[in-house]
């Protein structure tokens, strides 16, 4: 619900802050299909916080911020390349 209360007046940017915290594995699925089809589709941006690497690898840029500090910034990164930088 907090998804399409999100999106329904389109903004050029969304910020989900651990959209798929505490789903089950389908409707993770879900959700992050909303969130592409956001960018794909609408030209959306969405800014997403996750400590989940499958998540993250869903986004076309990834910063790995650790203690602060950007630990690294990928564009195109497998969840293996996120999990190695953790």
């Amino acid at each position: 619900m907090a998804v399409a209360r999100a999106l329904v007046a389109r903004p050029a940017i969304i910020v989900a802050d651990e959209p798929t915290g505490n789903l089950d594995s389908k409707t993770s699925d879900e959700v992050l299909s909303i969130l592409r089809q956001a960018v794909d589709e609408f030209g959306q941006s969405v800014i997403m916080v996750t400590h989940n690497p499958a998540v993250a690898s869903v986004s076309d840029r990834v910063i790995v911020v650790s203690d602060g500090f950007i630990k690294a910034d990928m564009v195109g990164a497998t969840p293996d390349q996120v999990v190695s930088l953790l």
